[in-house]
């Protein structure tokens, strides 16, 4: 067994953005998925809101996800020949969303990331800046109390990373909080409220407050600890 992560332990509070930073191999993918339930801890608690939620099934882990969380991929992961719309509202039909509910919030969402005029061009056919608003308001469609985001940034140009990232600071303001692993220094300091910055799998001491001071160690929604061996 390799043992990626020693000793870490996070509070996860509501409102705020948070960045995970570090070279590779520190443990940022691995942290993540813990928190998504995409892994499961080989020791420790992962709490949400109090509920215990490392031990549960995999098919308990999917209903979890599906209700209180949404997942940002560094490539996207959108069905290329699916549109815009299709691969929003995809989401929703997962969690067993209203339909009619749903394509109407899909809509909202789509016109609140600049791509009305896009929501039926099939999504291969989209920017890299307009796949990943796609995938953001994919991640939004269930009114997420969390949303996990892998180098959000890392295939977009300065321009567009930027005005990524001022939607996700814009989802803080719902009480809703963002959770962001990156490489970029820079953007971290500049947009996180809270910068962890994880070496060979333990927190360093050094990790800082953002831009609006918050602790380092806040994140959101309740998720209470999160404690390696």
């Amino acid at each position: 067994m390799v043992e990626v992560l020693h000793g870490v332990s996070l509070v996860l509070r509501p409102g705020k953005l948070v960045a995970i930073v570090g070279p590779s191999g520190s443990g940022k993918s691995t942290l993540l998925n813990l928190i998504g339930t995409l892994d499961v801890p080989s020791s420790g608690h992962l709490l949400f809101d109090g509920r215990e939620i490392g031990t549960l099934s995999p098919k308990e882990r999917a209903r979890f996800r599906a209700q209180n969380l949404g997942f940002i991929f560094q490539f996207f992961n959108l069905l290329p020949g699916l549109s815009a719309r299709q691969n929003v509202e995809l989401a929703a039909a997962i969690a067993a969303q209203d339909r009619g509910q749903a394509r109407l919030r899909t809509g909202e969402l789509l016109e609140r990331v600049g791509l009305g005029e896009k929501a039926e061009a099939p999504a291969r056919n989209l920017s890299g800046g307009q796949m990943q608003r796609v995938a953001i308001a994919r991640a939004l469609v269930n009114e997420p109390k969390l949303i996990l985001a892998d180098e959000p940034t890392g295939n977009l140009d300065q321009q567009n990373a930027h005005g990524i990232l001022e939607l996700l600071r814009q989802q803080t303001a719902d009480e809703r909080s963002v959770v962001m692993v990156t490489h970029d220094h820079d953007l971290a300091e500049r947009y996180a409220d809270e910068i962890v910055s994880l070496v060979d799998g333990q927190i360093d001491d050094h990790s800082q407050d953002g831009p609006t001071n918050g602790r380092r160690q806040g994140l959101v929604a309740g998720l209470a600890s999160l404690i390696g061996r």
